[in-house]
């Protein structure tokens, strides 16, 4: 245990600040830097959606970082992950009862999900490079068409579909099926509360340490497979596909279960999703929009590093509040007007125009704009993202070489 501990330590530091988010972000924000923490630091809601976004970006690298393959249709999986539970909840699912318990629901959205993997990638691996995303794209589109107008889903299914009141009045548990005492329901309004010792949780608090240990699992799972000898053919076929092939590797079916696999954690991170806002619809799950958004955090966060992704959605919902129109999560006016003088707010710059309203104007409400803007940047000068960045710097892996750091720090 010591020495897995001390060759993990990089995980085992991420790991127990995620765990103290909730009690650091309500300490600060009690106290007296609340304006500047509320402007910084992303809510915990927030991070919630990290948490199952960040895992479906984390399934979007597995394939397309590690194999090279770029799945612009990956929200199929994930829309397939959240419509499986919300009509496995509203007693739409043939053989499964609305009771069925959340985690069952889940892990079999998943395998719902990597056998659609299957049969699309037994499709699309027979192409390569533009013609494999597009591909893919294609089976996406047709998908969210399909989920679009299926009258099967209800009476409006373009609006979506969201879990029935009456069948479910409390939120979806995560736990061990079978076992009160080890499940705890999710979601802002419905989710469970929970109190022992010097704990006091609320529901988005149990709602952000269920979600984020779905995705700890889940990231652990996905990591063992890239550093086993399955993972190492996957790099190979990435680096030269012809020489991993020459060499006696049926990378056509490497490829396969790869994709597979990455289709299986993306439709655990689409029930996360669903289970957490109990709804679903075609333009939040399905649209090829939510792919890019994974290329996005695969980008920023960094390709072929797979917790990369879960980085670089943090980044982007932190720039999203941080400029947000209304402020809700902080945003730069309202800290502006808390800590300038209300001269300085009103200082004119340019015909007229103030400091206040010239942020409300050009940067709030902005953030998908900027966000573009530091697309571009690191597509072009920083090709590896945030955790590449870190790892040429540090000269390997963060989890490899930390340890190494550290020891010298000691000396």
């Amino acid at each position: 245990m010591r020495r897995y501990a001390r060759d993990h330590v990089a995980h085992l530091l991420v790991v127990g600040a995620l765990g103290a988010y909730p009690l650091v972000y309500s300490v600060v924000t009690a106290v007296g830097f609340g304006g500047v923490a509320e402007a910084f630091l992303p809510r915990t809601e927030t991070m919630i959606a990290v948490f199952y976004f960040g895992l479906f970006a984390m399934s979007f690298d597995f394939i397309s970082g590690y194999t090279g393959y770029l799945s612009f249709g990956h929200a199929a999986f994930y829309g397939t992950g959240g419509y499986f539970v919300v009509l496995v909840a509203n007693g739409k699912v043939p053989l499964l009862p609305p009771d069925t318990p959340f985690v069952v629901s889940m892990l079999l959205a998943g395998l719902l999900a990597a056998a659609l993997a299957l049969l699309i990638g037994s499709v699309s691996f027979r192409l390569s490079g533009v013609y494999f995303a597009m591909i893919t794209l294609g089976f996406a589109q047709v998908m969210y068409v399909f989920m679009r107008d299926w009258e099967y889903l209800g009476s409006n299914p373009r609006d979506g579909v969201a879990v029935s009141n009456d069948l479910h009045p409390n939120g979806f548990e995560i736990g061990v099926p079978g076992v009160d005492a080890l499940n705890f329901a999710i979601g802002p309004l419905r989710g469970d509360e929970l109190r022992w010792l010097f704990l006091d949780l609320g529901a988005t608090e149990v709602s952000y340490y269920m979600v984020g240990a779905v995705v700890l699992a889940s990231y652990l799972a996905m990591q063992r497979m890239v550093h086993s000898p399955f993972g190492r053919v996957l790099v190979a076929i990435r680096e030269n596909e012809e020489r991993a092939r020459a060499v006696g590797y049926d990378t056509y079916r490497y490829k396969l279960a790869a994709f597979a696999v990455s289709g299986f954690f993306a439709g655990v991170a689409g029930a996360l999703f669903a289970g957490f806002r109990r709804a679903v619809s075609p333009d939040n799950s399905l649209y090829f929009l939510v792919s890019g958004d994974a290329l996005l955090a695969s980008i920023i966060g960094g390709f072929g590093t797979l917790a990369g992704p879960l980085y670089g959605w943090l980044f982007n919902e932190a720039v999203v509040e941080f400029l947000s129109k209304t402020g809700s999560g902080g945003g730069l006016l309202p800290l502006l007007r808390a800590y300038l003088p209300a001269s300085v707010v009103e200082t004119p710059l340019v015909g007229g125009l103030t400091l206040g309203e010239g942020i409300e104007v050009f940067l709030n409400g902005h953030a998908p704009l900027y966000l573009g803007v530091v697309f571009v940047v690191f597509v072009l000068y920083v090709p590896g993202g945030l955790l590449g960045w870190l790892r040429d710097r540090m000269g390997g892996t963060v989890a490899k070489r930390l340890p190494v750091y550290l020891r010298n720090l000691r000396r």
